[in-house]
């Protein structure tokens, strides 16, 4: 619901000079409005959890939402063709739910099944899907309109969705909320003393992050750029290349910026193993040869 509010009211606000942010009145005022609720109510809420609640118990709350989480994760993966990361999360899944004790304990990770992290909007972003400008939601912080579609596709995914029993899902909501809150309080006293325009800080910092998750921690160089120009034929059936600034319908340019991951996967060409290198046979060097002169001379009289 508040996807789809902030969606709304976005249509209305004037655009700023940044292409990423083309929206930066509306988001630095809702900026505003959660940095308040977070002051007034959620942070005071997280920090009484970290404080009154004992450390084996709060790893314990961590981790049987993240096992929960391990359910989107395996299905995004899949959807991206990753089917050996989507095999690794169910084992997990299956593992931390049962000897994990519903995923209170993460064995799955001694076990050496490796957490991943994956959404919707990672999938999204995954098939070529670009963010769209970035957007602040209603309470739930930075985002982007491509993450913030994925959102809704996540929470209607998430098992925590499908508890009929309305008090008890929205305790589970609060419980995961004060949680992972609790988990960042450090990281607000970092952003409250190294950030000299918080608002920008959390802003370029969100969308750099998003882009490394999309491209799996090895995003392309964005100023790289591919040229690509289709040859043009002559009369005589050869091919021949525009000159620069020439134009015509056989010249055709492409430009291909920041490819998905999927097309890297694509491109991704195994090198043929280089040829064995022998070394040249040395030639005997030349034997000298003698050289036999026969001379006939007159005789000579008595």
């Amino acid at each position: 619901m508040c996807v789809a509010v902030a969606l709304f009211l976005l249509g209305g606000c004037a655009s700023s000079g940044n292409p990423r942010d083309p929206f930066e009145g509306f988001n630095r005022g809702m900026y505003k409005v959660n940095d308040g609720v977070d002051n007034l109510i959620v942070m005071p809420a997280a920090g009484a959890y970290r404080d009154l609640v004992p450390d084996f118990m709060r790893t314990g709350v961590s981790n049987f939402f993240a096992n929960i989480n391990d359910v989107l994760i395996a299905l995004n993966n899949l959807l991206q063709g990753k089917l050996l990361n989507a095999v690794s999360d169910v084992g997990r899944l299956a593992v931390n739910t049962t000897a994990g004790i519903l995923g209170l304990f993460d064995v799955a990770t001694e076990l050496g099944l490796e957490k991943h992290n994956e959404d919707f909007g990672q999938t999204l972003g995954y098939w070529g899907i670009g963010s769209g400008p970035y957007i602040v939601l209603p309470l739930l912080g930075p985002s982007s309109i491509r993450d913030g579609l994925g959102l809704l596709v996540d929470l209607k995914t998430d098992p925590m969705t499908y508890i009929s029993h309305s008090r008890t899902r929205n305790q589970f909501y609060g419980t995961f909320f004060i949680s992972r809150r609790s988990e960042l309080l450090e990281a607000s006293k970092i952003l409250e003393t190294a950030a000299l325009d918080p608002y920008e800080f959390v802003r370029d910092g969100y969308l750099q992050r998003r882009r490394n998750l999309v491209y799996d921690g090895n995003p392309p160089d964005e100023n790289n750029i591919e040229i690509k120009v289709k040859p043009r034929r002559n009369g005589a059936g050869a091919s021949s290349f525009p000159s620069p600034g020439e134009e015509g319908p056989g010249a055709v340019l492409t430009s291909d910026i920041s490819p998905t991951p999927a097309e890297l996967e694509a491109r991704r060409v195994v090198a043929p193993p280089p040829a064995p290198v022998t070394e040249p046979r040395a030639e005997p060097a030349p034997q000298a040869r003698t050289r036999v002169v026969k001379v006939w001379l007159p005789a000579r009289g008595n």
